[in-house]
């Protein structure tokens, strides 16, 4: 995955353009790289699904 999608994707779910986004096992690691740099970070949630993928959600309170 590359940063210019990621951001894209990030920037989405926090405008709620997106309510939820799927990440696939193969794409976690770069897109957690990338979310990781994002000042409200905290607002974020993954959801672990099976197989390995994860449901983001952008959350109106920061996770503690």
């Amino acid at each position: 995955m590359q940063e210019n999608e990621a951001k894209e994707i990030l920037d989405k779910l926090a405008s709620r353009e997106l309510e939820e986004y799927t990440i696939s096992k193969e794409e976690f690691l770069a897109f957690r790289h990338f979310l990781l740099q994002r000042e409200d970070f905290k607002h974020f949630r993954g959801i672990a699904q099976h197989g390995g993928e994860v449901v983001y959600q952008y959350l109106d309170e920061p996770r503690s």
